[in-house]
């Protein structure tokens, strides 16, 4: 013999015999499910919580800005009196359209500035 028969070897012989080709093909399924589980599963229910409460903010903060704008329309409307009446009813619309659409500019690039300077770090 030339020293590469399996009882000469080792490791075959601790090994043990190979189980047949259904019981491999079950266990590569199951292998392949768990890892999917653990690799896509619960890393989506860990952040299920984190997701949730960004979204419960953006809904907040979407409403705070929506009764801001309100109360600038209100404020707008009562205290010009007569100023932006008649055929200035529109004004006070247009300025608080204005004021919005300016404050979330100025967010937006606030975000910006912040997330540069942390990608420089």
């Amino acid at each position: 013999m030339n020293g590469t028969d399996d009882h000469t070897r080792p490791e075959a012989a601790a090994a043990g015999p190979t189980p047949p080709l259904p019981q491999l093909v079950v266990e590569l399924r199951d292998l392949i499910v768990e890892y999917f589980k653990q690799e896509t599963l619960v890393p989506l229910r860990q952040l299920k919580r984190y997701v949730g409460f960004g979204l419960l903010g953006a809904f907040l903060l979407g409403f705070g800005a929506v009764f801001l704008g309100l109360a600038g329309l209100r404020a707008l409307q009562a205290e010009t009196d007569t100023a932006l009446t008649g055929n200035w009813s529109w004004a006070p619309y247009a300025i608080m359209v204005v004021v919005l659409l300016v404050a979330g500019y100025i967010t937006w690039r606030a975000r910006g500035a912040v997330r540069r300077r942390r990608d420089e770090r």
